[in-house]
């Protein structure tokens, strides 16, 4: 069971059943949550907890891939959640994080499309594209907060997510609260998707991670093995 976890949670950054891994959030909102508190049960209680240090300069919210029609499942709940966050004053400023690696899309910049469509300011979207995994959408999204003088700062993504970052961030001491979001919450919004045009977030030179790094590289990077931390 640890791994078929591990498939899901990793499948966000590699190429593993993706349409099954949002068919699992699709049915988890559907069931109440249920299934998700048995593997992270302390879910409410890790955002209860650092609530209460909002509100937060920055909230970093890691991509998911964008295949040029529509926004996934996970998209749409991580984005909805951002907006959830940003309405209730508990993040200023929204950092969406993630480049073009499975598909032609910087992932940041189509979720910082949909976020603007769905009514956040322009002036409080920053966007992170060069990510290939969920340590460096953490740790690449750190270094631009930084840069910009952000010193409360949190990730706000999926319980799952969360809960494979935690160990990394841990390690690195990286002064981030954590943000899961409550799926209870977000099922209270319409969750309608909003018209963008994701051309601006095409990348044309693509080249998908599968053919440039072979599997034990993309792996060392879902570690952050592969971060440059002296650069």
């Amino acid at each position: 069971m640890r791994d078929f976890f591990f498939m899901y949670t990793m499948k966000i950054k590699q190429n593993i059943s993706f349409d099954i891994a949002c068919l699992l959030v699709v049915v988890m909102i559907l069931a109440g949550c249920s299934f998700l508190s048995k593997f992270y049960p302390d879910s409410k209680k890790v955002y209860a907890e650092s609530v209460l240090d909002a509100p937060f300069d920055v909230i970093i919210v890691p991509g998911v891939p964008f295949e040029g029609e529509t926004w996934s499942p996970v998209m749409k709940l991580r984005v909805y959640h951002s907006l959830h966050l940003y309405r209730r004053g508990i993040a200023k400023n929204i950092i969406y994080s993630g480049s073009a690696v499975y598909s032609p899309y910087y992932e940041g910049r189509i979720m910082a499309l949909y976020g603007a469509a769905l009514g956040i300011p322009q002036e409080h979207i920053f966007e992170e594209i060069e990510a290939e995994h969920s340590t460096e959408n953490l740790y690449y999204s750190y270094k631009i907060a930084q840069e910009k003088g952000f010193k409360n700062i949190a990730l706000a993504t999926d319980p799952f997510q969360i809960n494979m970052i935690r160990k990394f961030r841990k390690k690195h001491k990286l002064p981030i609260a954590l943000l899961p979001f409550n799926f209870d919450t977000l099922r209270s919004y319409s969750l309608t998707e909003p018209k963008i045009d994701p051309t601006s977030a095409f990348d044309s030179s693509f080249v998908s991670i599968v053919e440039r790094e072979g599997l034990w590289k993309r792996l060392k990077g879902t570690r952050g093995k592969n971060i440059d931390f002296d650069k």
